[in-house]
């Protein structure tokens, strides 16, 4: 069985051509899909269809793709699935707007079959290494006050539970695994996206002003020219 055998997609769009597009080229691929054509009915179907992966369109009547990422970042148990928006508006809105709502990547429209077969499957590859990330130090990593929990994909801060988007925890995992050690942004990209997936400059940015947000500014420190590194509280 192939590895795209194996998994899940949700496509929600409300444009009924992309939908049959989309669909028909993953199910070539042998990858099982549903499809919704508005976000209310897909926030349904993650619940119902527990997928992978969501190609989620950003302009949608009713909840907008932006709303429906953040609110499937709620949904207990989906903080691992991957979320790649499908957009046609400018690269720093939707990166931007997308990435702080939770999501991992995006495609522009009008879509490739190839590019997007191609994206899908990096996405999945990288997903699967993730999952077998840091496995020489077990489940948990600790740093002071900070656990990163990988069997229940959260952190625990002083003993709070902090749910985080799949990127957020990969990033936070990866500064918690050395503490003090200074990540360049190519490690960081290549650490936490992979080499065969592309994103734009302000992704690594957006990230950390994220995790900031939600575990204070004190923690995560910006070293000038060279990328950022986790407080060493030993």
């Amino acid at each position: 069985m192939s590895i795209q055998e194996q998994h899940r997609i949700l496509i929600i769009d409300d444009e009924p051509d992309i939908l049959e597009f989309l669909s028909y080229t993953l199910r070539k691929e042998g990858f099982e899909v549903k499809t919704a054509p508005e976000g209310k009915s897909g926030l349904t179907l993650v619940n119902k269809f527990n997928p992978h992966l969501v190609l989620l369109d950003v302009m949608m009547p009713g909840i907008d793709g932006i709303e429906t990422c953040e609110q499937i970042r709620t949904i207990p148990g989906a903080s691992s699935i991957i979320i790649c928006f499908l957009t046609s508006l400018s690269e720093d809105y939707s990166q931007i707007a997308g990435f702080d709502a939770g999501g991992d990547d995006y495609i522009i429209k009008p879509v490739k079959p190839r590019v997007l077969v191609s994206r899908i499957k990096a996405l999945l590859r990288r997903s699967k290494a993730d999952q077998n990330s840091y496995g020489n130090i077990g489940s948990s990593l600790r740093a002071g006050d900070l656990v990163i929990d990988r069997d229940r994909f959260l952190l625990l801060l002083e003993g709070k539970e902090i749910s985080l988007p799949r990127k957020e925890f990969e990033l936070m995992s990866l500064f918690v695994s050395r503490p003090g050690k200074v990540f360049t942004r190519d490690e960081i990209y290549s650490r936490v996206w992979g080499d065969d997936i592309i994103v734009g400059t302000r992704t690594i940015d957006v990230h950390i002003r994220k995790l900031r947000e939600k575990v204070g500014d004190d923690l995560i420190h910006t070293v000038k020219g060279v990328g950022y590194k986790l407080k060493d509280k030993r």
